[in-house]
């Protein structure tokens, strides 16, 4: 029936009837908190870029990843600053690379927590792409061999999940492979699958001194403007044995990360990068708006959007707030 007979306010009088009908939950436990982990001891290293983030040496990761775990954050994602980094990325698949180091001391140390582990080379070329650079560009198939032995190096130290976000054609295959084969069948592939050339990385690569040193990534990740071939990234790396799929960023993407969510049917991840935690930050600290209302109600846009998990590095304050 029409107006007046329908009245669709009548379900939002008061706090406990908006409850009761909501559609979408948010929860500490759909979170995923990145940590930076960087060689040395007692090292925690603000982020200019990112306030309230660190460089954290491994004690100070097993600390932050403790108080996570505290405040029901079910995961934790590493990313690795080596102490020196080549041409190849070899400290990706060090055994005693920081990340192995990490996952192992965080796995003895918080054991109910899951560790997932970045599975890329950027933060270890001393050229800062994602892959063997030959002939001024990322050379897909050779750079493959390189991610396949992070990807066992890293699951043979512990990690519950292995993250690639280099965006290698045919990586997801090639990686399913590498771990069956080296006794980590186990193991879930957790793809960065629709990975956009984004202006929104800028405190990250600031965070791991990512930045190209040349040229820039949009040969291999994707052109914002693209929806469909999102859909196709998404569809191959399942059919290639990927776990669960990842949309990158996730803000400006809420569009993508429905239709991945349709397309495929299996869990979603979405990555609340560092440029949209940066401007919730900035534009709070300016007085511009309610960081807590703000950021609550983002995540709730990421959840409804069809993510069934949000990489974000606000899940600490998230967390709190939603106790």
């Amino acid at each position: 029936m029409a107006f007046p007979q329908t009245r669709l306010r009548r379900l939002r009088a008061t706090r406990a009837l908006r409850g009761l009908v909501r559609e979408t939950s948010l929860e500490p436990a759909d979170f995923v908190y990145p940590l930076f982990v960087a060689h040395g001891s007692d090292r925690r290293e603000p982020i200019p870029a990112m306030p309230g983030v660190d460089r954290l040496s491994i004690h100070h990761a097993v600390a932050e990843a403790a108080e996570a775990a505290d405040l029901g954050v079910p995961a934790v994602l590493l990313f690795g600053i080596p102490a020196s980094k080549d041409d190849e990325g070899s400290g990706a698949w060090d055994d005693e690379g920081v990340v192995q180091l990490a996952t192992r001391a965080i796995k003895e140390q918080v054991p109910g927590l899951i560790v997932a582990t970045d599975l890329c080379l950027c933060e270890y070329t001393s050229h800062g792409h994602c892959g063997v650079v030959r002939n001024g560009s990322v050379d897909n198939d050779a750079t493959l061999e390189l991610l396949s032995r992070a990807a066992v190096s890293q699951a043979r130290a512990g990690a519950d999940l292995v993250a690639p976000s280099d965006m290698m054609d045919g990586r997801v295959g090639v990686l399913r492979q590498a771990l069956d084969e080296s006794g980590q069948a186990e193991t879930p592939i957790l793809a960065y699958s629709a990975k956009f050339a984004s202006a929104f990385y800028g405190p990250f690569r600031e965070a791991v001194d990512s930045t190209p040193a040349f040229g820039d990534r949009r040969g291999y990740q994707m052109d914002p403007a693209n929806g469909r071939e999102a859909l196709r990234e998404a569809r191959l790396d399942v059919e290639e044995g990927a776990d669960i799929v990842m949309v990158k960023p996730a803000l400006p993407y809420l569009d993508v990360i429905r239709r991945v969510k349709d397309e495929t049917g299996i869990p979603v991840a979405a990555y609340n990068v560092s440029g949209e935690y940066a401007m919730v930050k900035a534009a709070a600290a300016a007085g511009y708006l309610d960081e807590r209302a703000a950021l609550l109600e983002a995540l709730t846009c990421i959840r409804r959007s069809g993510a069934d998990l949000i990489v974000t590095y606000h899940a600490k304050d998230a967390a709190r707030w939603l106790r």
